[in-house]
């Protein structure tokens, strides 16, 4: 009987404990800045999802270059970096107040967001064992299903029992903490000799054997745009605020109790069989969120959301991986943040407008119809090509 490789290295804790705070302050900002930007700064609707948009903008920019810089500076090292920044970016919340300044913030915070959690997941992704990489990779992104439930619940109950202020120094505290982490981060764990060649392609820019899951992965991000942009401004137009953070903890809940099995499931029986049952899942959600008008509704809409979204994508950030070369991991995690990014970006732009025009439920209802769209497309392909968005 042979012995399974260790995932759960030091090396790897150190890595999951930084992305978890990344990703913390990430959702703990995108769930209050909205009401942030109506409540206090007296804003829009569609201005509240810029500040989404923005952010995202500037790491949809920056992300396809990501992947040529961790190869010649180095993963560990731009890790580094981009931390120290992400963390500055953090503490200047509590200075800057004018809508047009938090939009430039947004903007550079933006930028080291895409190198942190591409570098982070480069890291990942070098350090757990190929033979296991399914079931390694999905515990690794476990560190954003945490941080989608911490970073909302701590973010939400603060603003509501004390302030917008007492909030950021919280974050800035707890990203402190996360960058504390990743010094014990050993070297690459992948020492890539650095290219004698002065040419710049398009392979400097993107994986392209990733660029079919990653155009999945933007889709799936457009409708969670939904979820992620205006959550807590829906909650609030249905008197649910008080439950918001409670909605997180129980669409987290429901991603952790059933990842041990889905990474088990990719790793034995294939991508097909999380991919289907997962858009299956979210769009229930969805749908039950788009008629929500009840407490219980609120939080069923949760566990679905949360077993279809969290089964989706550490399967999908897994075959972009796995679809190319150990050494370029780099660029395949680039490659599907970028696709992603741009996704939740546009998403949370288009679903802005459809949210001022013709209401939050329609923008639940839209969404939903785009898994839909997307499971379709799915299952023809795949009709078509058994091997259609799988692992080579």
């Amino acid at each position: 009987m042979t012995t399974k490789e260790p995932i759960w290295t030091k090396a790897f804790i150190s890595l999951f404990l930084t992305n978890l705070s990344v990703f913390i302050i990430f959702y703990g900002l995108v769930s209050t800045l909205p009401l942030y930007a109506k409540d206090v700064l007296s804003r829009t609707d569609e201005e509240a999802g810029l500040l989404m948009t923005i952010f995202l903008l500037s790491a949809i920019v920056v992300r396809p270059f990501t992947g040529k810089v961790l190869e010649l500076v180095g993963k560990r090292k731009m890790l580094w970096i981009g931390l120290v920044f992400y963390l500055l970016c953090t503490i200047l919340y509590y200075f800057i107040e004018p809508f047009q300044s938090l939009l430039i913030l947004r903007f550079v915070q933006g930028i080291w967001f895409s190198i942190v959690t591409t570098a982070a997941g480069a890291l990942a992704a070098d350090n757990v064992p190929p033979t296991r990489r399914g079931a390694g990779l999905g515990y690794f992104v476990m560190s954003t299903n945490l941080a989608v439930v911490i970073g909302p619940f701590i973010a939400l109950f603060i603003i509501q029992s004390y302030s917008f202020q007492t909030l950021f120094i919280v974050m800035s505290v707890l990203m402190v903490i996360g960058a504390l982490a990743s010094l014990t981060i050993p070297k690459d764990f992948v020492q890539v000799p650095a290219l004698k060649k002065s040419k710049f392609s398009l392979n400097d820019l993107f994986e392209k054997k990733a660029l079919p899951v990653a155009m999945l992965s933007s889709l799936i991000a457009f409708s969670y745009a939904s979820v992620l942009s205006f959550l807590s401004i829906y909650a609030k137009e249905k008197n649910l605020l008080a439950l918001a953070s409670i909605f997180f903890v129980v669409y987290a809940v429901a991603m952790l109790v059933t990842r041990p099995f889905t990474g088990k499931v990719f790793d034995e029986k294939g991508p097909i069989f999380i991919l289907i049952p997962g858009m299956i899942f979210f769009i229930i959600g969805l749908v039950l969120l788009a008629f929500m008008d009840t407490a219980w509704l609120f939080l069923v809409a949760g566990v679905f959301i949360g077993l279809g979204y969290g089964a989706l994508v550490p399967c999908l950030q897994t075959l972009a991986i796995q679809s190319t070369s150990h050494e370029r991991s780099g660029y395949a995690t680039a490659t599907f943040f970028t696709f992603f990014d741009f996704g939740i970006a546009t998403g949370s732009y288009v679903l802005g407008l459809v949210a001022v025009y013709y209401g939050y439920q329609n923008v639940y209802l839209l969404s939903a119809a785009l898994i839909v769209v997307v499971l379709l497309i799915y299952l023809f392909v795949g009709r078509k090509n058994k091997r259609a968005i799988t692992v080579e």
